[in-house]
């Protein structure tokens, strides 16, 4: 594992009151919290938890040294302009014109893609719904400049006609863990350790995790992975509001053939502090990211639940090439070597198959729609789902 960054003063501080805040929680619970609760707990405990509390999550554009992670939007401007286009097919295929946008990080995003469909001829209004009120305050700042065009929502909407829009919101969301034993199966969750510390505890799995388990992979005794019935139930209650339109699910992550794969031992869990990706949560708590990967099969089975279709599904680089970031590449001046070297470094992390191409996928579910999405024309892998 990488050699975790020390804590400034600060930081220090405030992973302590989550520390003692979650021990308390432990205690209540009887000596042991699921995962999913102390994930819960860690990342969105009111005032504490690490999206829920004022700290510097996001590095915009990788030059935020406090920051734990860059997200797409960060890196360049093209990757908002180029989903952009495929939001205003959205669009204009239900006969919409608003855009929410779950988990708006910085606003990045949010203000790329206001821009590029203004550029298209598409004034969408836009709707975020946000749980951290720090990154909430943030994009209200970059985002003035639009007025009342940005509204921000504290609940699901009752009914919607447009296009969702979720960038790395499902690997945020709470996990259970599960542990195949000789014995069975059990579930993994946090107890006390001493004094201040935590430590993994295994407990028999109850018959609701036994049973999801069960229809995603056969028993193997050793293998720890998890399953994100939180995400699930996000993506099928979409069907109950979206009314027509097409929510875009971007995120990391895999098919289930992939994600339970016999190599894959030890799960997919992984935390990040200050731009250094490690496996361990139980340290630095409420002020590190915590996630999982993706199970792609597992959303798209929530949204047909759900009263949805399936409308694609494919790797970042594949969607991003088909809705036509070369052609907005091509516009960069190649004459103009630093601005073209600029644009290009970006570029090729988004689509290179070693970092952000492959391991990221676009999953496309709605309802509605008279005709196929562009971003899905070549390479559409919802057969492998």
């Amino acid at each position: 594992m990488s050699k975790l960054p020390d804590l400034d003063p600060a930081a220090g501080a405030h992973s302590r009151l989550v520390a003692r805040h979650l021990q308390t929680k432990i205690r209540a619970a009887g000596g042991w919290l699921p995962f999913d609760r102390w994930m819960d707990e860690a990342l969105y405990a009111p005032g504490l938890g690490y999206y829920a509390a004022g700290s510097a999550k996001l590095a915009e554009g990788g030059r935020h040294p406090s920051g734990d992670f860059v997200t797409a939007p960060e890196l360049t401007p093209l990757f908002a302009q180029t989903l952009a286009r495929q939001v205003a097919e959205v669009l204009a295929a239900c006969g919409g014109m608003e855009v929410l946008e779950f988990g708006a990080g910085t606003g990045a995003l949010a203000a790329g893609l206001l821009a590029a469909l203004d550029e298209l001829g598409v004034p969408a209004r836009y709707r975020i719904v946000e749980v951290s009120a720090d990154l909430r305050e943030r994009q209200r700042t970059r985002l003035a400049v639009h007025g009342g065009r940005v509204e921000w929502l504290d609940a699901l909407p009752a009914s919607f006609v447009g296009c969702v829009v979720a960038n790395e919101v499902l690997d945020a969301m709470p996990v259970r863990l599960f542990h195949w034993t000789d014995a069975g199966l059990l579930e993994r969750g946090v107890a006390l350790q001493g004094d201040e510390g935590f430590a993994w505890q295994d407990r028999a799995a109850p018959a609701d995790l036994v049973q999801a388990v069960e229809a995603r992979m056969p028993p193997l005794p050793g293998y720890v992975s998890e399953i994100n019935p939180q995400g699930e139930a996000f993506v099928r209650g979409m069907g109950a509001w979206l009314q027509a339109g097409a929510a875009l699910l971007i995120d990391y992550g895999f098919s289930r053939a992939e994600y339970y794969h016999p190599q894959r031992m030890e799960g997919t869990l992984m935390c990040h502090l200050r731009h250094v990706a490690h496996a361990d949560p139980l340290v630095a708590v409420g002020v590190q990211d915590i996630t999982a990967h993706v199970d792609f099969t597992a959303m798209a089975e929530a949204a047909v639940a759900g009263g949805l279709e399936v409308l694609g599904y494919a790797s970042q680089a594949g969607f991003l090439m088909n809705a036509g970031l070369m052609e907005l590449l091509s516009r960069v001046d190649p004459a103009d070597v630093a601005a073209y070297a600029q644009a290009v470094a970006p570029v090729q992390k988004l689509l290179s198959p070693a970092e952000m191409g492959e391991l990221f996928k676009v999953l496309a579910v709605g309802r509605g729609l008279d005709r196929p999405l562009s971003g899905f024309g070549r390479g559409d892998r919802s057969h492998t789902l």
